[in-house]
């Protein structure tokens, strides 16, 4: 899964490697510690075909929700459910949602949980595969053109070889090659999609401990991605 990721690339640097056409969005705090509910980037096609980099509230809220709340529920979709859960965002509405790195816990015999950070090798931006929803109160004409709230969620699928020995889920994380299929609005065939949403190359990765100050997401700065001090 994805529950904490790094986010600490400016607005214009991301639209430039996501060869986005415009950032329509205010610059959003550098975060070293984002987590579910936050603001975050991601780049999505509008209708007028224009490949733009918005900000989104991480945790997907379904159109028919009766709430926002249930988002903080859905910030990870697995890529085996898709079809199920979210199948009119990953017919219509998928997105790339970039990331300088994401956070994972390895459980311990002991029963404590040791965090690790995973970024590319080559400290590039890593590009995550995912869907967003456009959700309105119920009840609202919109025709008034209410406030609307824009939201997103991850795609996950099983660990690369990299990441199985402390956990079995990563999130999909799209090359550069694929991101124009993703993003494709008028390529609504899902099933064959599938082949996209695989395990990461492990070779372009690089892992390893961090503080347990990432547990609480009162703290937030760089410091958190620095290699844990040897016991």
């Amino acid at each position: 899964m994805c529950g904490r990721f790094v986010s600490a690339t400016p607005p214009t640097v991301l639209a430039h490697h996501l060869r986005a056409d415009g950032v329509r969005t205010e610059a959003l705090d550098p975060s070293w510690n984002v987590a579910p509910t936050d603001q975050v980037y991601a780049v999505a096609v509008n209708r007028a075909g224009e490949r733009l980099l918005g900000s989104y509230k991480w945790g997907l809220v379904p159109f028919w929700a009766k709430d926002s709340g249930v988002g903080a529920r859905m910030i990870n979709a697995r890529a085996d459910s898709l079809g199920k859960r979210f199948a009119a965002p990953f017919e219509r509405r998928r997105c790339l949602v970039p990331a300088d790195g994401f956070y994972e816990w390895e459980k311990k015999p002991d029963g404590t949980k040791q965090p690790w950070f995973i970024h590319r090798a080559d400290d590039a931006p890593m590009v995550f595969a995912g869907l967003w929803e456009v959700w309105w109160p119920p009840g609202v004409d919109r025709d008034t053109n209410p406030p609307e709230l824009r939201t997103c969620t991850i795609v996950t699928t099983d660990a690369n070889d990299l990441l199985r020995p402390i956990h079995d889920r990563m999130p999909v994380v799209l090359s550069p090659a694929d991101w124009d299929e993703w993003l494709d609005r008028d390529n609504k065939d899902t099933a064959a999609l599938h082949h996209l949403l695989v395990p990461a190359d492990p070779r372009a990765f690089e892992m390893y401990e961090v503080s347990t100050r990432v547990n609480s997401v009162k703290n937030n700065d760089g410091e958190l991605i620095e290699p844990a001090s040897p016991a």
